[in-house]
């Protein structure tokens, strides 16, 4: 009898271990085709991304990142750069950047991408290549290596949403 008991815990776990291991395996992933109404499911066993994104709630999927941001950033030839930018759900962006005392106005528009943290965006226009640091009702504006501005003027590169 004590051996029917080894026996029936033994197959329990066994097929305990085996329903756990299987869920985890199981992942389905669909792959849009150019056709919209077109959709290829991959195989249950293999696990595959169209985007790298980050594990949990990042800025691009957690935050109300949409909308206008306003700032006036530093210039070293005039008092400031009064510059608003627009982005939008579909990836695109608008820029106005208007040189304060020099009658100067430059536009911009394109696309943006999101970074594999999805934290940070960067502009691709036909002026505008702008890193910006994703936050609450703010963008950060970033170097060029994607590192936050330092020094005494740091606070002049916080976008703030309207």
């Amino acid at each position: 009898m004590t051996n029917s008991k080894i026996f029936m815990f033994a197959m329990a776990s066994a097929a305990l271990l085996a329903s756990c291991n299987q869920k985890e395996k199981t992942v389905e992933n669909t792959v849009a085709t150019t056709d919209s109404a077109a959709v290829q499911t991959a195989p249950s066993d293999s696990i595959t991304k169209a985007t790298p994104t980050a594990a949990g709630d990042t800025s691009e999927n957690a935050l109300d990142w949409p909308g206008t941001y306003d700032a006036v950033v530093p210039c070293a030839d005039c008092p400031g750069i009064k510059t608003s930018l627009t982005i939008n759900n579909d990836k695109t962006f608008s820029i106005t950047e208007e040189y304060i005392d020099r009658n100067s106005k430059n536009q911009d528009k394109g696309t943006f991408e999101w970074d594999a943290t999805g934290s940070m965006i960067t502009l691709k226009g036909k002026t505008a290549n702008y890193k910006y640091k994703v936050g609450e009702n703010i963008l950060i504006q970033l170097d060029m290596d994607g590192k936050e501005i330092s020094g005494p003027n740091k606070d002049l590169y916080v976008f703030k949403k309207k």
